[in-house]
This record gives structure tokens, C-alpha cells and sequence, in this order.
């Protein structure tokens, strides 16, 4: 099935050195687009290798995710800058804002991903003022931006409202907000990703948001490694250096998009065509 994987993480050091595996195994698949975020300084050069390596499948997005907004050095906003400007087509992301990772519980499992945050997470009015700039430098740029958001929505919301946006739109990765607020969402410019955990049966309340979202602002999404799908949708097995422990493939992409088009009662050709057309639309 020809897809499009509107966000992971092939970079990810827990994919231990196996990227060009992945996309082989992700091309074989139908894999013919991945959006690759970075989350902070450190992994930045290795989302630009993987885009450099492969200008035909990776769009790069380099930003600062709320998880590691702690760790930005003096010159982040520059090097930032630096690294947009060497990628033409690039995209700003994953950025972001997260009450969640502020629960002393988050903070001892280390977040959905399992790595715990050296030094602790930034409190969230810092998460506001990193994600504002970055935002900021979207809109001046018109770049796609990729926005992570846990138990922030209000918040969300307003510093949306409250500063320019980029006229290419932006992407709500792993949408985890109410029905209610897509809408004025749609008008501000999002798009809303799907990922295969919310396949998951004890996800059938978030499931069903997805029918509020317009069809034109739909995508899917691995977020590979981490939101493994349910066992029926994890086509491709994959495991950590460590043997044990499950990671979500990129090649997954395209048992989600049919199982999403199918709960929404979509032919498999149209769907995917539209998708393509959004993904397209969002991210060139």
C-alpha cells in the first residue's frame, strides 16, 4: 500500500545503528514520504544525515521538543536557524508543550519513549516560551510545524491564537484533544495525525474524535519508535539492541492507514490518494 508517514523518529538512538535497514524495509512496504523529527540539539546532525542520505523519503524537521527543552545551550535559537536554512524543505518540529512530563509519575517511567530527562523537565512556562519562538520562526519562514501536545490543550490553543502562524499549516502529532476542538483548530491551520496506538481497543474514545476531523486535514503517522500499534497492525516486528524490548517500525505505515480508512469507512485507493494530497499540502 503506498502511504506516507507523517511523523516518527528514525533517528532514534534505540534503532541502534539499523536506519538503512528500516528504509529498505520501509520502501519495500509502500513507504514513499517519513517526516523525521529531531527533539533537540544532539540528534539535529543525525535527522540532516538521514534527509541528505535520502532526499527522495526523508523531510527533515528539526526542533526542540518540550521533553528536552532543558537541555538547550546558549546558541540553540542560531543553531536552530543554521540547520533550516542548510535544508531547504525543512520543517520545524517536534515542538511543543506537556503537563503530562511534569507529574512526578511521567518523570519516573521517562515519558512515553522510556528515556528519562536528565536534569528534569522545564516547567512549563519555559516549555511556552521555546515553543512560542519556534512557532515564531515557522510563520516568518511559512515552514510546516510539527506540535506535540499532552494535557496543555487550553494553553495550546491561546499561544496558537496569540502569535503568527505559518500559512503552510501545522501538524497536531498523535491528536489526543476533545472533538470539540477541532473546529477552531481547522481554522487556525492543523492537521491532525493518527497514529496506530490509537487502534489500540482501550483507545476507542479517542478513535472516534477522528470523525470530527475533516478529511482534507487528515494523516498518518508511526511515531517510530515509540505508540506501538496494536498486534494485529505491527506488520514489521522489530525489538531494542537489549532483545526485549518492542519498537514501533516505520513500516507499519501502511496497516494503519488501512485500518484508519477502514474505520472510517473509506475506499483504500481514495484514502490514500487523499492523504497523499494532504501530506502533500502540509509538508510539499
Amino acid at each position: 500500500m503506498r502511504c506516507l508517514d507523517a511523523h516518527n523518529h528514525l533517528q532514534d538512538d534505540r534503532f541502534a545503528g539499523r536506519q538503512e535497514a528500516l528504509i529498505r524495509e520501509a520502501r519495500a512496504a509502500g513507504v514513499e514520504r517519513m517526516v523525521v523529527n529531531g527533539t533537540c540539539e544532539e540528534d539535529w546532525p543525525a535527522v540532516a544525515a538521514l534527509a541528505e542520505a535520502h532526499p527522495d523519503l526523508v523531510v527533515p524537521a528539526f526542533g526542540y521538543h518540550p521533553w528536552r527543552a532543558h537541555e538547550r545551550t546558549r546558541g540553540w535559537r542560531e543553531t536552530l536557524e543554521g540547520w533550516i536554512a542548510g535544508h531547504p524543505g525543512a520543517g520545524v518540529g517536534e515542538i511543543g508543550l506537556d503537563r503530562w512530563i511534569l507529574e512526578p509519575a511521567a518523570r519516573d517511567r521517562g515519558g512515553r519513549g522510556g528515556k528519562a530527562a536528565d536534569g528534569g523537565p522545564a516547567p512549563l512556562a519555559v516549555q511556552e516560551d521555546v515553543f512560542a519562538w519556534q512557532l515564531r520562526l515557522a510563520a516568518e519562514r511559512n515552514l510546516p510545524v510539527t506540535i506535540h501536545c499532552l494535557q496543555a490543550w487550553g494553553r495550546l490553543v491561546e499561544l496558537l491564537r496569540a502569535n503568527p502562524r505559518p500559512e503552510a499549516g501545522f501538524l497536531l502529532h498523535s491528536y489526543g484533544g476533545s472533538a470539540e476542538l477541532v473546529d477552531g483548530l481547522v481554522r487556525l491551520g492543523a492537521y491532525f495525525g493518527f497514529p496506530g496506538y490509537f487502534a489500540h481497543a482501550r483507545k476507542a474514545a479517542q478513535r472516534e474524535v477522528f470523525r470530527r476531523v475533516p478529511l482534507d486535514r487528515l494523516l498518518v503517522e508511526t511515531d517510530a519508535p515509540d505508540q506501538m500499534p496494536p498486534e494485529g497492525l505491527a506488520t514489521h516486528r522489530l525489538v531494542d539492541a537489549d532483545g526485549r524490548t518492542a519498537l514501533n517500525h516505520p513500516a507499519n505505515c501502511g496497516a494503519i492507514q488501512a485500518y484508519l480508512g477502514n474505520f472510517l469507512g473509506m475506499e483504500p485507493d481514495d484514502f490514500g490518494q487523499r492523504l497523499a494530497a494532504n501530506f502533500a499540502r502540509l509538508f510539499g
